[in-house]
């Protein structure tokens, strides 16, 4: 059966969602500069579209992807006779005029070799600030917008954009190598790797902007690159408690949104379109929802790097999450070793953010009452007074305390400073709840 140009062009679309990025990370590789990949992969796409509708799809679609930008790129060198690539493609440069596509060659390169990872290196190079590693890693690697970023750091849009092309350059310039680095560099490089996926799962888990609260590409992008780190150095304890970090809060994306196609046609949602997600708070969730092989894995993985005795914030972390995901309901959660896990936490790193999960952990031990006192007296801090959570968790306290209307002021702060559709309406739920309850006495 012959196969539509609507079909092509919608496996085209489909290729272009799942598998730009990593095609991007190969002409990386194969041409040696940041700007000449992205514009040979717009070019690869483009002649899919021209030649696809009369050729027909290729047997392996992404290495023909591949090959073409490589050679359209090619094409604009000879032309425009500038080449600007690391000396180890120079050679490269010299010898391609007379090759034609191998399709199954670049298969194969690209079965053997990750390039996403060896980009991710590059992109978190030591000798890059880190706030341009996770732009750069974010940008390329995953393939966000500069408004997308900008906007997750809360930045202008042309000040995040002219930090990606000083990175770039320096990239260039310095020769930064596209590898990954030998075993007696690898420790030392991974720490701002970790970050850096770590921040990209938590761009896919919980969105920094728009209406949608998940993006499970870029969170299953981070555990794919949690998964390859693993195997460079299997024993190393915190991409463990990264890997099983992840993998427990994956668990929960299924139970933890609702779209319009879940939620039955009543009037109170005639608002919520296809697109957008609605937020279930933890204690709501349909716990029967959660992914049982992701949480065993993840609390297996966290066991064996708390084992370690090696371990760091990841993996208290992945160990906080596995007491969620070993509890039948939010009242048998163990609340007491939560505590605990939060005071070591604090400890290793004593942020803000850590101290504000530490009250909200004591209130569901020892009741809101206790709870209140604290959180209100850590949102004197200025750090935390632009936080959105946190002046939601003191709001939670206030509802919790039958104090409806202060609830509803600390909902309305939260959500003034709220950027995420599914988290504001869930706050606006959350202030017509309390004006309803205030309406009652």
């Amino acid at each position: 059966m012959q196969t539509s140009d609507d079909d092509i062009s919608h496996t085209i679309e489909q290729l272009y969602r799942r598998s730009s990025r990593h095609i991007f990370a190969t002409l990386v590789r194969l041409l040696g500069d940041f700007d000449l990949a992205e514009e040979a992969l717009h070019e690869a796409f483009r002649t899919a579209i021209e030649k696809w509708p009369t050729q027909g799809i290729p047997t392996n679609p992404q290495a023909w992807l591949v090959s073409a930008g490589r050679f359209k790129a090619i094409d604009g060198i000879r032309r425009n006779q500038r080449f600007s690539a690391w000396d180890d493609n120079a050679q490269f440069a010299e010898n391609v005029a007379d090759e034609t596509p191998n399709w199954d060659a670049l298969q194969e390169q690209i079965a053997l070799e990750d390039d996403r990872l060896r980009l991710v290196f590059t992109c978190c190079h030591p000798s890059l600030a880190f706030d341009a590693q996770v732009a750069l890693t974010l940008r390329e690697v995953c393939g966000l917008t500069t408004e997308e970023i900008a906007s997750a750091f809360l930045i202008p849009a042309p000040t995040l954009a002219q930090r990606i092309v000083r990175a770039k350059s320096k990239i260039r310039d310095a020769r930064i190598p596209y590898h990954v680095p030998d075993a007696a560099q690898l420790p030392e490089r991974i720490n701002s790797v970790l970050r850096v996926i770590y921040l990209v799962f938590n761009e896919g888990y919980s969105a920094s902007n728009g209406d949608l609260l998940t993006r499970s590409e870029l969170s299953n992008e981070a555990i794919r690159l949690a998964r390859l780190l693993r195997e460079l150095l299997p024993d190393q304890a915190e991409i463990m408690g990264l890997l099983a970090l992840m993998l427990l809060h994956e668990s929960r994306r299924a139970a933890r949104v609702k779209t319009a196609r879940d939620l039955h046609a009543g009037a109170q949602h005639s608002e919520l379109s296809s697109a957008q997600h609605e937020l279930i708070p933890l204690d709501e969730q349909d716990r029967s929802l959660w992914n049982a092989e992701q949480i065993a894995e993840g609390c297996a993985l966290a066991e064996q790097a708390l084992r370690t005795r090696q371990f760091g914030v990841y993996s208290l972390q992945a160990a906080i999450s596995a007491v969620h995901a070993e509890a039948e309901s939010s009242a048998a959660t163990d609340w007491t070793q939560i505590v605990g896990l939060y005071d070591a936490l604090f400890r290793l790193e004593p942020t803000a953010i850590v101290a504000l999960n530490h009250p909200v952990a004591i209130a569901m031990r020892e009741g809101p009452t206790v709870g209140l006192h604290l959180v209100t007296a850590l949102l004197q801090e200025e750090s935390l007074q632009k936080y959105h959570l946190a002046h939601a968790a003191q709001a939670d306290m206030y509802r919790r305390l039958a104090r409806y209307q202060e609830a509803r002021l600390a909902y309305e702060q939260a959500l003034a400073l709220c950027k995420q559709g599914a988290e504001q309406r869930f706050l606006q739920k959350r202030i017509a709840e309390m004006l309803e309850l205030m309406g009652k006495f």
